[in-house]
Formats: structure tokens, C-alpha cells, sequence
């Protein structure tokens, strides 16, 4: 094997070879073997060496590689490395190998026929494609398979295919003549095929292939031709059951314009009523697959119609019926979420005023199918009471079941919204007070009869929670006292009654009597060894601190205790709840109150903080001395008093106690990220909570900033540096000029490192502080525009900007594109200012920005262009062309040219002069005149070429030659 990848040694054995030591060989040898073979397939010996081992080789294995290699040549290589000439012979080439692989393997013989999918796209000149294939394949039985898998792959890469290298009017006059042309006979030569035997009849290539052309053909086509009735027999055998289903589907789909479609559904919606015996069959048969595929076919149909479902709800009555089936007789649970989205639609159209009739009509199926879903949303029966662990230890399964029945509440909630919520609450009561009549008298503190069927209604109670009104008083005044007596020994209904609680806070908040039990059923859950139960636990008690807040506040001082002992024995989620909870309740109390309750609740966490920092040896304890400073930022977010500007502010004066702590922690771990991120946030929130009122911390905070910055080189300092650039800017009450100067002196001196850090440092090792680092240039941008534009650092600023943009990270490429498409407003009339009043300043500002862009323009559109064509990511796409647009209308003669100079330069064989000559002959027609409503136009025409381009663009093998983005420098 060639180790060098000369052509020479690219030969037929040399390339088995590759691929027999990629079976069996060491790490190294493996890695030059995928090498060897990945030079390979970019070669011109490719061509003939794949068709080579297509024709020779017995090793499917290799026979797929070839065929593989062969379909990223006519992708990607067939321009550049084969003569438009010898297209002709290529073509049949793979016709021979087709015949050979007709009856296969399966795989060969698709990927060939991707292959010449591919290459009729490209090969503009072969008009009579179809005739083409069917005549060279013949008409033999074992040719059909081929013929119908060519039929399939065809239209998906017509429309879905790869990159190609044809023009977008070019594409659209290909995509005709393959499809648009052919579709009247590739119809006819389905219902040939259907009709020619009954193997045919039911062959699930058949379906598979009409479902392809469904996009071209037009559907009432298919549905008054023989090919329908294929379709319906299709679902009655077990061998094309699933194919048939999803064609049936996609049939019901394309008519989803029901006013477009009314003769087509007509037709149809007796066909697919006629299947409705399979439901049954397909249940008491336990096929799970077929079940599953019957109810994808109404739930489509149903999908499809729903429209109709309200306007004529007697003609569709029976579709909705069968959906209502499949819903009861779903067994295993696997069919049912299928048509939950049918019964959100319709319960969108029939809670209008205009479909009241179709509500008062559809209100008992409504009804029916809540005491469907009662059923369906309860746990595995088991025979022993105590037994939770339901799902034989498959802890995947049982997730897969909680998640869908959260589906199913959202689903239970549409039909309340249609009943109404008193008589499906009264339901869901009823269910409670059957199990309590069957089995309340056989509960015993060991054991709890059928749980299950007690706890569904809860689980539906919760879900309801959001649509139930707070004044409610004829049901829940009569299930919550029920709840309240739940057997605590039973975990699963322990944890429904807990959460249940939590999400009616608001209507106990409302309702006063009803807080006490509620709460001591909550609090004593506390007790519980469950992880899952304590959970539960501290997210109901933080629900009812914020929605009972005010009613609580007299117990501030009693919940310290209990927050004290419990907290060391939760996780870190639920301390963050149960700490959430208490600091609401604080923020209530009085202001005078304030400062001494911050110091009994936080002294404690304080001392644990030093002691979990003095502890700290290895990466876990530095975690959790991380987690733990976020249960400090959680009462600086929530306890924020309202205090006179010329006064302290309680809450600060209790932080500047903490502060010390916190800068010393973070001089000792300024190695470990995690914690250094944590404080950074809480000093953040401590600026955004007490905005101007942080004043007294201001100079030690922004010291450490810089400090922490210098040293440890994280974008986090900046982040919350930004915060500080807001807070006190120059238009900003009570903020005095002297403070104003050392913020933006601060500024500076962070935006100085970082650009030293960026000349040191390739952008790609830097992205989440080149992302920092522009949210913080947004702000100062916004806050301090008459400082920055005219500073020694605005230039390179926006160089290092140029260099942030080769990155192919989304975050960082964003933020430096809305910088710059900030700074470019400062070039026109309307700049994205915090304060539009800048006297003289302004015109002069505008001449510092359109200076730099005469100056560094040509790097911007380079980059810009060239990230839109290349490397962004899909998000950036509008932020780029907004920043080709904002130079366009400051600068349109030079942006231009700069555009026309940057699309010369891209790879060679990806454009030609004759596109980019059209282009620019464009772009300077809407140029012409003056109008800058033109200006959107050519925005418009770079946003289509640079999608047209990456569509169809192949990536250069070494580079992106005069497009890789400059160096950034920076000698401040």
C-alpha cells in the first residue's frame, strides 16, 4: 500500500488492502489505511478503480465502499475531473453495473442508483432519462427491483440531494424535465408494475416509491388510479403492511389543503374508514408493529382533516371515532401519542365561537377520551403492593413512560379545555372516590391496593393545574382535604400528592385554610430517605414560599430552622429550591428587617462555605464548593429591597460583609473555571439586583475583575464586567463623573488584555472569550460611544472583530457580528445609542467609523462573505448579511467592489466568471439611482448566491486559500 498517496499507488489490490487492515489491524496502521483511503477517494485513479472492483470484486463489503466512493465522485468530482464528453460513457457504465447488481446486494444496488440519480441531475444534456433506465435495465422480474429503487432515490435527490454544481435556475429547469415531465409516466409504470402480479401488487418498493413521487405527482392522480386500491390491499399484508401505512399517510398528508382538495378527501375518507376492523384485529392479534402503523394512518388522516372534523362534524364523526379506538385499544402504550397532536388541532378549531356546534357535538368523545387517557396514564399493575420498580429494572423504559405521560397530560388538558374544567376536575374526582370506595378500606400503613389507579388521577390533577382558576370552589375544596390523607408509606403516591400541592400553590394562596396541611404534608415529606420524594419536596415548598409568600412571612424566622437542619441532606437542585423558596419569603418582609434576617439565614451557609473552601483538595470538593456559592447568588437575586438612593441599602451593607470571603476564595481556586464562573455570577447579580446602590463595593469589585481576569485568562470576568459598564454609565442617575471615568478606565484596561490574549492566542482556542469579550463591546459600544469610537483600541477592536469571524462557533461568530453590525449603525443617521443626543459629537463620530471602514472594509466583506459561503454557522447567516447590508448603505461603491474582488477569489471550479459577473451586474443595477430601498434587493441577491454557493460548495482539500481570515496583531 502506497503509505504517500501517489496516484500510482491507488491500484485495485492496494485499495482492499486499505480496507482489510481497517478490519484487523493496530490503531496506527488503521489510521494510514483510513488515510490511504481517504487520498483515494479524492483522486482521479478513483474513477477507474471503483468501477474496477465493482466489476471484479466478490466482497460486498467492497463491492458498497466502490459504490459509495463513486456517488461522492459524481457529487462532488464530476465537473472538475471528468469532460462533459465522456459523461455519456460514464452513464453507462453504471447501467452495466446495475444489471449486474439488480438482484443484489440490497445496498450496492441503491447506492448505484443514487449514482445515477446524481449524475441525471448534472448531466443537463440527458433528456430522456427515464426511458433511458427502463430500457437498458429491460423488463425482466429481477430488473423490476432496480427500476423501482432508481424511481425512488430519484425525486429525494432531486429535491433533498447533495451538493451539486449547478446554478439555481439551472437546478430548477433539471428538476422539470427529471420530475415534473416524467411524472404522468412514472404513474403509469407504477400501475403496470401493480397490476402485473400479485407479488407486485404488494412489493413494499411499490409504495416506497409512489410515497417519493407524491411530491411531484399530484394527489388526486394517485387516488383515482388503480394505485390506491394497491395501497389499501397493501395494509392487510404483514410483508408491505408498515410501507403501505406510511404511503396511505403520505396520501393523507398532500391533502392538508382540505378547500384545495374536497373531491380527493371524498374519495379517500371511505377507504380509510373501511380499514377501521384492522384496529381490532391488529390489538387482540398483539401486533405492536401493525397496531402502531393502522394508528399512524388515521392519526394522519385525522391530522390532515381536522379542519373538516370541526366544520362537519357529523360526515367525519366515524374518522374521529376510530382515533378515539385506537387511543382505548393501545395495550402497550406505543401507538396512542400518535394522536395527540389530532386532538390539540381539533381542540384548537372547537373552542372557537365559529365551532360551537362542533364542541357541543364532539363533547362526549372528549369526555370518553379523558377516561381513556385516566387508564392509560396509570403504572404497570404488579402483584405485590410494595413493588415499585415496575419495569424489570429498565431504567430507559420506565423514563420513556414518564415522559410520555407528560404527553398525555398535555393531551388531557386539551380536552379540558373543551369540557371545561369543573367537569373534568369532577372526573378526576370521581376516579379518586371509586378507588377509595373499592380499596381505601384494605390500605394499610404496609401496603396500598392498586395503587396505581389512585395515582393516575393525580398525575391528571397535576397536569390540569395550569387551566384551573385560582377561585375555583366546587371541586378542589373537596379533593384537596383527600389528599392531605394519602398514605405517606406508598413513594409513588406520596410523590403525585407532594407535586400536586406544589402546582395549585396559587389557588391555596388563595385559598388561606387550606396552606397548613398542605404545607406539614410537604414538610414532614422532608423525613424521607427518597431521593425522589425530597426532590418533590423542596419544589413544592419553593412554590408555595413564592405564591404564599406573604402569607408565610410571619413564619420567616420558624423556616430558618427548619432551611438550617435540612439543607446538608439534599441535593444540589433541591437546596437551590428550598434556598429560592426562603429568599422569597425574606423579600417580603420588612426593610428594617432585612439586613438581620440575610445575616441568620446566610451567616450559616457562610461558615459552611469557608469550611467546604478549607476542605477543598480535588476536583469533586471544588464542585461543591462551587455549587454551594449559588445558593448565595440566589438571595442576592430574590432579596433586593427597595431602599432610598441616598441611603445604605440594607442588603449591600450585608454583602460587603461577604464580599472579603468571596475574593479570597477566589484568589485561592483562580486555576478552577467552575468557581471562578460561580462568584463572577454572584458579583454579576449583586450589580444588576442594587444596580447603583452597589456603589460602596464598586472598587474592590471591579479590582478583583480585572485582577481575576489578568490571571486567569476566563471570559466570565468579562461578563460580569459587563454588567458594571451598564449600571453606571454617563446616563445614569446618581452615578457621579469620577465614578463614570474609572468604570470606563476599567474597561479599557480588561479590553486591553483581551486583545493581547487574542494576538497571542488563534481565535480557536478563545471562543468563549472572544464571545465575552463582544457582549462587553456591545455595551460599551451602546453606553460609552464617545469614548470608544475615537480610542487608540476601536481599530484593532474591530480587527480582532475581522478574525472572530473565520471561527465556525456559533456563539462567538454572533457576538462579533452584532458588534459589528452595532458599530456600523454609527456610520449612518440612526446609531444603536443609549442616548441619540450627541450635539457635535455626532457628526464627528460618524466620520472616526466611516474612516475605519474605508480603511479595514475590504477585510470585513472578505471575511463576511466568505463565512456566509463557508464556514458560519446556519444561526449567523442573518447577522452576516445584515453587516454586508450596513456597508452597503454607508459605503456602496467601495463595498462593491470589495464584493466582486472577494467572489474572484473563491476556489477554483466553485464559480465561474459568467455567475459572478452576473451577480455583480445586478448588484450595481439596484445600485443605480440613489434609491436605498434598492439596498434590500442586494441584500437579498447576496443572501441567495451565498446559499446557492454553499449549497452546492465542495470544500477546498487545502484550505481556504485567499479567503483564510489574516492573522490578528495587536502592538498596544
Amino acid at each position: 500500500m502506497a503509505s504517500n498517496g501517489a496516484a500510482d499507488g491507488f491500484t485495485t489490490p492496494n485499495v482492499l488492502q486499505a480496507m482489510l487492515t481497517m478490519r484487523g489491524g493496530d490503531s496506527s496502521t488503521k489510521k494510514a489505511a483510513m488515510d490511504y483511503l481517504q487520498n483515494f477517494q479524492k483522486s482521479n485513479q478513483a474513477w477507474t478503480t471503483t468501477i474496477s472492483i465493482l466489476q471484479g470484486s466478490p466482497e460486498a463489503e467492497a463491492q458498497l465502499f466502490a459504490a459509495t466512493t463513486l456517488k461522492g465522485k459524481i457529487t462532488y468530482d464530476l465537473a472538475t475531473q471528468i469532460p462533459e464528453s465522456e459523461h455519456a460513457a460514464l452513464r453507462n457504465q453504471i447501467l452495466v453495473l446495475l444489471k449486474k447488481f439488480a438482484s443484489g446486494p440490497k445496498p450496492v444496488r441503491v447506492q448505484l442508483c443514487v449514482c445515477l440519480a446524481i449524475l441525471a441531475i448534472q448531466m443537463q444534456s440527458w433528456k430522456d432519462v427515464l426511458q433511458t433506465v427502463v430500457g437498458a435495465l429491460g423488463d425482466d422480474v429481477s430488473s423490476h427491483a432496480c427500476i423501482l429503487d432508481f424511481l425512488r432515490v430519484l425525486p429525494e435527490e432531486v429535491t433533498e440531494g447533495r451538493k451539486i454544481t449547478l446554478s439555481e435556475e439551472e437546478l430548477i429547469q433539471r428538476t422539470s424535465e427529471l420530475l415534473a415531465e416524467n411524472a404522468n409516466e412514472v404513474v403509469g409504470l407504477l400501475i403496470n408494475y401493480a397490476q402485473s402480479s400479485p407479488a407486485a401488487a404488494t412489493n413494499p418498493q411499490l409504495f416506497e416509491c409512489i410515497s417519493s413521487w407524491l411530491r411531484e405527482v399530484p394527489v388526486s392522480v394517485v387516488v383515482n388510479s388503480p394505485l390506491l386500491d394497491a395501497v389499501i390491499n397493501g395494509l392487510s399484508n404483514d410483508k408491505s403492511l408498515q410501507a403501505a401505512a406510511e404511503c396511505l399517510g403520505i396520501i393523507c398528508r398532500e391533502t392538508r389543503d382540505v378547500d384545495d382538495n374536497l373531491e380527493t378527501i371524498q374519495a379517500l375518507l371511505p377507504k380509510v374508514l373501511q380499514l377501521r376492523p384492522r384496529i381490532q384485529a391488529l390489538s387482540d392479534e398483539e401486533d405492536v408493529e401493525g397496531f402502531k402503523a393502522i394508528t399512524r394512518v388515521f392519526a394522519d388522516a385525522g391530522d390532515s382533516w381536522v379542519l373538516l372534523c370541526a366544520r362537519e362534524p357529523q360526515h367525519f364523526r366515524p374518522l374521529v371515532d376510530a382515533l378515539l379506538e385506537c387511543c382505548a385499544r393501545d395495550k402497550e402504550r406505543d401507538a396512542i401519542h400518535y394522536t395527540f397532536s389530532f386532538w390539540y388541532e381539533l381542540k384548537q378549531y372547537v373552542t372557537l365561537d365559529h365551532y360551537i356546534q362542533a364542541r357541543v357535538q364532539l363533547l362526549d368523545v372528549y369526555s370518553k377520551l379523558v377516561d381513556i387517557l385516566l387508564k392509560q396514564l396509570e403504572y404497570p399493575e404488579s402483584d405485590d403492593p410494595n413493588e415499585f420498580d415496575l419495569f424489570d429494572g429498565d431504567r430507559e423504559q420506565e423514563e420513556k413512560f414518564r415522559e410520555f405521560r407528560h404527553h398525555m397530560g398535555d393531551t388531557m388538558k386539551d380536552a379540558c379545555q373543551v369540557m371545561g374544567t369543573t367537569e373534568c376536575l369532577t372526573k378526576v374526582h370521581e376516579a379518586i372516590k371509586i378507588w377509595r370506595e373499592k380499596f381505601g378500606g384494605q390500605a394499610t400503613e404496609s401496603a396500598v391496593p392498586h395503587w396505581q389507579s389512585l395515582e393516575a388521577p393525580l398525575f391528571a390533577l397535576r397536569a390540569l393545574g395550569r387551566l384551573v382558576d385560582k377561585e375555583e370552589n366546587i371541586v378542589l375544596p373537596e379533593i384537596m382535604p383527600l389528599l392531605v390523607q394519602i398514605p405517606i408509606n406508598n413513594e409513588k403516591l406520596r410523590f403525585a400528592a407532594i407535586m400536586v400541592f406544589g402546582r395549585y400553590t396559587e389557588w391555596t394562596s388563595a385559598h388561606p385554610d387550606y396552606l397548613q396541611p398542605q404545607l406539614s404534608y410537604v414538610l414532614a415529606s422532608f423525613q424521607t430517605s427518597s431521593q425522589e420524594i425530597l426532590r418533590a419536596a423542596a419544589q413544592s415548598f419553593k412554590y408555595f414560599c413564592v405564591d404564599c409568600k406573604h402569607l408565610l412571612g410571619p413564619q420567616a424566622i420558624e423556616l430558618q430552622g427548619f432551611y438550617n437542619s435540612i439543607l446538608d441532606t439534599l441535593s444540589d437542585h433541591s437546596k437551590e429550591d428550598l434556598t429560592e423558596g426562603v429568599a422569597t419569603v425574606i423579600s417580603v418582609q420588612k426593610t428594617e428587617d432585612i439586613y438581620s434576617l440575610l445575616k441568620l439565614y446566610c451567616d450559616p451557609l457562610v461558615q459552611r462555605l469557608m469550611t467546604k473552601a478549607n476542605n477543598a483538595t480535588d476536583d469533586t470538593s471544588n464542585l461543591e464548593l462551587a455549587d454551594h456559592i449559588n445558593l448565595l447568588t440566589l438571595y442576592v437575586q430574590n432579596v433586593v429591597p427597595y431602599w432610598p438612593s441616598n441611603s445604605d441599602n440594607p442588603a449591600v451593607r450585608y454583602w460587603q460583609e461577604v464580599f472579603p470571603i468571596l475574593a479570597t476564595i477566589l484568589d485561592n481556586f483562580i486555576d478552577f473555571v467552575p468557581i471562578c464562573e460561580r462568584i463572577c455570577r454572584c458579583w454579576r447579580f449583586m450589580v444588576i439586583s442594587y444596580r447603583t446602590a452597589i456603589t460602596p463595593l464598586l472598587g474592590p469589585l471591579a479590582n478583583k475583575l480585572a485582577e481575576g481576569f489578568a490571571k486567569s485568562k476566563q471570559g466570565c470576568f468579562l461578563w460580569a464586567s459587563s454588567a458594571i459598564l451598564r449600571e453606571f454609565s454617563e446616563d445614569r442617575e446618581h452615578v457621579e463623573d469620577g465614578i463614570v471615568d474609572s468604570i470606563y478606565g476599567f474597561f479599557e484596561a480588561q479590553a486591553t488584555n483581551v486583545l493581547r490574549m487574542m494576538s497571542d492566542i488563534a481565535p480557536i482556542d478563545l471562543p468563549d472569550v472572544i464571545e465575552d469579550f463582544y457582549r462587553l463591546l456591545i455595551d460599551a459600544l451602546l453606553y460609552y460611544p464617545q469614548r470608544l469610537i475615537p480610542s487608540a483600541l476601536f481599530t484593532p477592536i474591530f480587527q480582532a472583530a475581522i478574525s472572530a469571524l473565520s471561527l465556525e462557533k456559533q456563539e462567538p461568530v454572533s457576538a462579533a457580528l452584532h458588534y459589528l453590525r452595532d458599530l456600523l449603525t454609527y456610520g449612518g443617521d440612526n446609531p444603536a445609542s443609549s442616548n441619540q443626543q450627541f450635539g457635535a459629537v455626532g457628526p464627528q463620530l460618524r466620520q472616526h467609523v466611516r474612516q475605519l471602514l474605508l480603511n479595514q472594509g475590504e477585510a470585513l466583506i472578505k471575511q463576511t462573505l466568505a463565512g456566509m459561503m463557508i464556514t458560519f454557522p446556519r444561526d449567523c447567516f442573518g447577522d452576516g448579511s445584515g453587516v454586508l447590508l450596513g456597508m452597503f448603505e454607508i459605503l456602496p461603491a467601495e463595498t462593491s467592489t470589495w464584493v466582486d474582488r472577494t467572489i474572484r477569489m473563491l476556489p477554483a471550479g466553485t464559480i465561474t466568471d459568467a455567475e459572478a459577473n452576473k451577480l455583480m451586474a445586478k448588484i450595481n443595477e439596484k445600485l443605480q439611482g440613489g434609491d436605498r430601498s434598492n439596498l434590500r434587493h442586494v441584500r437579498t441577491l447576496l443572501q441567495d448566491f451565498t446559499n446557492t454557493y454553499r449549497r452546492r460548495y465542495i470544500a477546498p482539500r487545502d484550505g481556504l486559500g485567499m479567503l483564510t481570515a489574516a492573522r490578528f496583531h495587536f502592538e498596544g
